[in-house]
């Protein structure tokens, strides 16, 4: 099925057997931004109607804020945009925005995506984390490492939720976070950008001791 034919997160935990849980996993203390980011957002917020369509909210507020945090880990990040996942027959689609380590190969070559961003298009947060629990599950087999968390974030620029699957564990972060906190939503969007590091270091680690 492609991630667009789940509605819910029920229908993929059927599917799929995922225990759901919630906890508060994410740790993280507020990080400013760089000055110029921060007034460049508040300008767009101030003078465009940014939540008056997806495509606004998606190029001005969703992407520079991803690309403002992977900025700091483009040497071991590559950054996707609508880039399609085919994992097998089952799991296939187009999440809005992966990020995943950079392949050998370049650029070009989608290797470990260890992070999912779905939009909640129409501010349907229960369809964008059906489809983006979908795109955990194939993010994973294609990593091949159940025990390594993948995360999940679905957002309708204004509203982050954040989550992740490990094994066959989904876990929701109890608390939100919105863009009007911007030094606090920065710092959660670190966090998970170094809690997915910590993939790329194990999978170095393993390279190492084989050699």
């Amino acid at each position: 099925m492609a991630f667009s034919d789940y509605k819910n997160i029920s229908q993929v935990q059927k599917r799929y057997n995922i225990r759901y849980e919630e906890i508060n996993f994410i740790a993280a203390s507020g990080l400013v931004p760089p000055a110029g980011f921060a007034e460049e957002i508040e300008i767009s917020r101030e003078h465009i109607d940014v939540f008056s369509s997806e495509a606004s909210r998606c190029e001005v507020i969703v992407f520079p804020l991803l690309r403002e945090v992977w900025k700091n880990y483009r040497k071991i990040y590559s950054l996707w945009i609508q880039k399609s996942i085919l994992c097998d027959d089952d799991l296939v689609g187009i999440p809005d925005y992966i990020i995943a380590a950079i392949s050998p190969l370049g650029k070009t070559v989608l290797e470990s995506p260890l992070i999912i961003v779905a939009e909640a298009k129409k501010n349907d947060f229960e369809l964008g984390w059906g489809q983006c629990l979908a795109g955990l599950l194939a993010a994973q087999k294609i990593n091949g490492d159940r025990d390594f968390p993948v995360q999940g974030i679905v957002t309708d620029g204004k509203l982050w939720e954040f989550g992740r699957l490990c094994e066959d564990i989904f876990t929701k972060n109890i608390q939100s976070y919105t863009v009007d906190d911007l030094s606090t939503l920065f710092g959660v969007l670190n966090f998970v950008f170094q809690s997915a590091e910590k993939k790329i270091l194990k999978d170095r680690h393993i390279s190492s001791e084989e050699t």
